[in-house]
């Protein structure tokens, strides 16, 4: 119990000295535990090999130029982190090795004025660790690179400035993509990217 409570406050303070927050959960503005469902603080990706399909078929296909967008986004703000973005072909749904990241096209379950959304599905080990997590975006046009930045920064536990210690205003610039609303500011910026490196 000890060691699980030090963890994420050791991040934290190894995160303080460079980054202008900590927004990667969990801080002190939020619990350590990591909820299996939408509407909570994101949790951490479980490791730093991170393997992420894009639905190719049934109710949340995405099409072919929402598929370039999330690749360009993963390719440009991602893979140039300690992260090591993997598409996996073959995605796995049950068990010990699920698919990190699963990317959805549609508008089930988010509210009126939500573009996206993004979920735990699967516990990873650890209580702020998520073994799966779903995004879902809204097609006609909301499918941006600003919107995968966003939601994938919060696959990987990134949070909004609510949530970071210090709290910062969702709007600060200083968040990069994590700004509510995410249009507008495509990069993940050098306090997420701090962030990240510092957490995996």
């Amino acid at each position: 119990m000890v060691a699980t409570a030090l963890v994420p406050l050791t991040v934290a303070a190894g995160v303080a000295w460079a980054a202008v927050t900590d927004n990667m959960f969990p801080t002190l503005a939020t619990s350590v535990t990591c909820w299996l469902e939408s509407g909570h603080p994101p949790c951490q990706t479980d490791n730093r090999e991170v393997y992420f399909y894009m639905d190719s078929s049934g109710e949340y296909e995405l099409e072919s130029v929402d598929r370039a967008v999330v690749n360009a986004a993963i390719d440009g703000e991602y893979r140039p982190t300690d992260l090591a973005f993997h598409y996996d072909s073959s995605p796995v749904f049950q068990g010990d090795a699920e698919t990190d990241i699963i990317y959805q096209e549609g508008s089930t379950g988010l509210s009126d004025g939500a573009a996206g959304m993004t979920w735990c599905n699967a516990l990873g080990g650890k209580p702020y660790k998520c073994d799966q997590q779903y995004i879902r975006i809204r097609g006609n046009g909301d499918y941006t690179y600003a919107r995968v930045c966003h939601e994938t920064g919060h696959a990987v536990g990134l949070q909004h400035g609510k949530y970071s210690t210090p709290v910062l205003d969702n709007t600060d610039s200083r968040l990069g993509c994590l700004v509510t609303p995410s249009e507008g500011h495509d990069h993940l910026g050098a306090n997420n990217r701090e962030n990240i490196n510092a957490t995996y």
